[in-house]
């Protein structure tokens, strides 16, 4: 790891390590991944995490390092969890998210935030330590809510997208702040076709429901 951390290249005077291009680039490759709603989000997932482990830790973005291995965790429940919710017309089902999921989903980003930044400035674990917990809690709410297949998985990431490119350009990772400003292209798409999905998968168990009763 040591060896793609240290040797990369320069983009506009601008210094890339392999490490890091390889895991924003495996990181862009899962939100495209997870707008078809294909298992292989979750494994190329874990290859993001490792590489991005090592990038976050070396540039001491605690918050950002600890995300990683939070994110590898919650890929492998991501995995299990899609290979249980196929379906033969719509592939992963999804659906939006109920209003008491979206308050437990605000609550949880907002209290985890407060948590993490106390514990990483207490610690000494990152200069930023406000935006790096905004970022490490919202990705882990993000994720949680895309294993459990809920549309507002992809505003949360909008969130985490607002405050890490700034995040990343004040620790000079420009590829990575570049890459987030992508994500956000992408996540906005990924939005529109998980909801147009979800109106389907309502319309279609609706029109089960009626049938039947």
């Amino acid at each position: 790891m040591n060896y793609l951390l240290e040797h990369g290249f320069r983009v506009l005077g601008q210094w890339i390590s392999i490490a890091e291009f390889a895991g924003q680039v495996f990181a862009l490759a899962v939100v495209f991944l997870a707008q078809r709603r294909t298992l292989w989000t979750w494994p190329v997932q874990v290859g993001a995490t490792v590489l991005l482990f090592a990038v976050y830790a070396s540039a001491h973005l605690g918050g950002l390092a600890a995300r990683q291995v939070a994110i590898l965790a919650i890929s492998v429940y991501g995995w299990w969890a899609w290979t249980r919710r196929k379906d033969p017309v719509f592939g992963v089902v999804v659906r939006q998210g109920r209003l008491t999921e979206r308050l437990v989903m605000l609550g949880a980003f907002v209290a985890g935030t407060t948590v993490m930044a106390l514990v990483l400035d207490a610690l000494h674990a990152s200069w930023a330590p406000w935006p790096d917990a905004a970022i490490f809690v919202g990705t882990l709410v993000a994720f949680g809510a895309q294993g459990a297949g809920l549309v507002e998985f992809w505003l949360v990431w909008l969130v985490v997208d607002a405050i890490g490119v700034p995040l990343q350009i004040s620790s000079g990772l420009y590829f990575s702040a570049a890459i987030y400003i992508v994500f956000a292209g992408l996540v906005v798409h990924g939005w529109w076709t998980w909801n147009r999905s979800a109106k389907r998968v309502a319309a279609r168990d609706h029109g089960v429901m009626a049938a039947s009763s």
